[in-house]
């Protein structure tokens, strides 16, 4: 579902990525992990088609980035720390924007499906700005599924939640998880990337340097997974 081949991105002299590999099968939900300035919030940006590779070649569903933006924003949803809504909206109004925006047919079939997933339902009507941190990354996760994403990119998803928040928003991921898409999300916190996700790859240095499923880890936690892999 995503091909990553040698990729490098550059600002400047600066090498962030340094012929980056990276590939997932359909399904998969991959926890991108790695430190501080490792390239995270880079890689993604680049997937999600809002960044341009310097070098290397970009799939995702088949189809090649930037080439073929479009066909690929298509197939993407994305979430960040950043909702991406319209506070003077109401959820409903904001579904109906980014619905229009994809043509989506049965809009309101649709929407409403949405909000019954994501638990707002019963908050349609009302404003985005009157709602919680984690009731506005909920309806972010509704927009980011509305038009039925085959790929969807969460980076730092957990930023600024609280730990009612942090876990509707497990129960979320869960969710979209179940449904069969392929996840990739960036994550600093490590005991709930190990609960999520299916697959670990570690960033440093531009590159994944290290790369495991649960079953890979044998005894091991995450954590030590994660310190060996950056000491090596």
């Amino acid at each position: 579902m995503i091909e990553v081949r040698k990729l490098v991105k550059r600002f400047g002299l600066k090498n962030v990525l340094r012929g980056l590999d990276f590939s997932v099968q359909p399904g998969e939900f991959v926890a991108l992990l790695g430190p501080n300035g490792a390239g995270k919030t880079t890689f993604l940006r680049i997937l999600a088609s809002l960044s341009k590779p310097s070098l290397g070649q970009v799939k995702i569903a088949g189809y090649k980035l930037p080439d073929q933006s479009a066909a690929v924003r298509m197939r993407l949803g994305v979430v960040s720390h950043m909702p991406l809504l319209y506070n003077d909206l109401s959820a409903e109004e904001n579904l109906q924007f980014y619905g229009r925006m994809y043509n989506l047919a049965k809009l309101e079939a649709r929407i409403n499906e949405v909000l019954e997933m994501v638990g707002l339902a019963a908050r349609r009507k009302d404003l985005v700005r009157t709602f919680s941190r984690g009731m506005q990354q909920r309806l972010a996760i509704g927009r980011a599924v509305l038009h039925d994403p085959d790929v969807m990119l969460f980076d730092e998803p957990y930023t600024g939640l609280d730990q009612d928040a942090s876990e509707m928003l497990d129960g979320v991921l869960r969710s979209v998880a179940a449904e069969g898409r392929t996840v990739v999300m960036t994550s600093h916190d490590l005991a709930r990337a190990e609960d999520l996700a299916t697959r670990f790859d570690i960033l440093s240095r531009g590159v994944i340097t290290a790369s495991a499923t649960h079953a890979d880890l044998g005894k091991n936690n995450l954590l030590t997974f994660y310190k060996q892999a950056l000491a090596d």
